[in-house]
């Protein structure tokens, strides 16, 4: 088991550099999503530095605790937290979208060690986790089961019938976290010549109360604060076999945090950014080594 203990600021330089990693890969490659990698990547650095039980080394180890990235359209920020904690040489990511790649523009465990499930179909993601969580019951496993789920997603009826299901068995070695951007592609359709309504048909609300309505323990907390990060992440560990009750971590964040250009808006829910973007990117992320900026 490889457990690292990141401090604040090393977890900070590090989003940092993920944050870059995900623009530039992205503009390399003329393909990918931007938004929601930028907005889940201090939740996805707090866990694979600081709380997974994992081990890079040895990435099939049968006590591993597992982690399902529900919204897998996001996938070059797990690809880059992967890379980030050793799964995987960071040149890598230069092959992302590419043919015969192992970083495809979804999630494939077949292809890339440290990846528990294929996702990309949303809504599905809970329900593997929950598959994941009554299956270590009943083999004695005391690994823990992690889903990263967006707040789109939360429109599609699987995701309330896992949550119904983990309650009712009582899957306290379950924990969803839901990266609550608030912004989606497409929202509500329009209702005359109008544009999309892009704001979240979940906006207004109460997320928090409808998870406790289906019996899970709930934390909300600001999904860029590192230190509410890791109370949230603390406090659903030590959960595990002992409250009888699933946890969400509900995390209000900003889709395309830590870049001006991306941030808090829809046309950057995937996008190439531009030679002169990626400078601008480059200055405020503090990238300042010759070689990451080239990328």
């Amino acid at each position: 088991m490889d457990v690292r203990t990141a401090s604040t600021e090393e977890l900070e330089e590090l989003v940092r550099r993920a944050r870059w990693l995900v623009v530039s890969t992205v503009a390399a490659s003329g393909a990918g999503h931007i938004g929601g990698p930028l907005s889940q990547m201090d939740l996805l650095l707090a866990l694979y530095f600081n709380h997974l039980r994992i081990d890079p080394g040895e990435p099939l180890w049968d006590d591993r605790d597992r982690f399902v990235l529900s919204k897998g359209h996001t996938a070059i920020g797990l690809y880059t937290a992967l890379a980030l904690r050793g799964y995987f040489d960071e040149a890598e990511l230069a092959t992302f979208d590419h043919g015969n790649s192992r970083l495809q523009g979804h999630p494939d465990m077949r292809l890339l060690p440290g990846v528990d499930s294929s996702t990309g179909s949303l809504g599905q993601g809970l329900s593997v986790g929950v598959g994941m969580a009554l299956g270590a019951r009943m083999q004695g496993r005391n690994f823990h089961t992690w889903v990263l789920l967006g707040d789109g997603e939360l429109e599609e009826g699987m995701v309330w019938e896992a949550a119904f299901a983990a309650h009712r068995f009582g899957l306290d070695n379950l924990t969803a976290i839901v990266d609550r951007n608030r912004l989606q592609q497409y929202g509500w359709p329009p209702t005359s010549d109008s544009h999309f309504d892009r704001r979240d048909p979940w906006d207004g609300k109460d997320v928090p109360s409808i998870f406790r309505g289906f019996g899970w323990r709930v934390i909300e907390i600001d999904g860029h604060d590192h230190q509410q990060i890791d109370r949230a992440l603390g406090t659903a560990t030590a959960a595990r076999a002992s409250t009888g009750q699933p946890t969400v971590i509900v995390a209000e964040t900003v889709k395309g945090k830590g870049i001006s250009f991306t941030e808090g808006t829809y046309k950057w829910h995937n996008g190439i950014a531009t030679p002169e973007q990626l400078a601008t990117a480059r200055v405020e992320l503090g990238i300042k080594d010759t070689v990451e900026a080239l990328r």
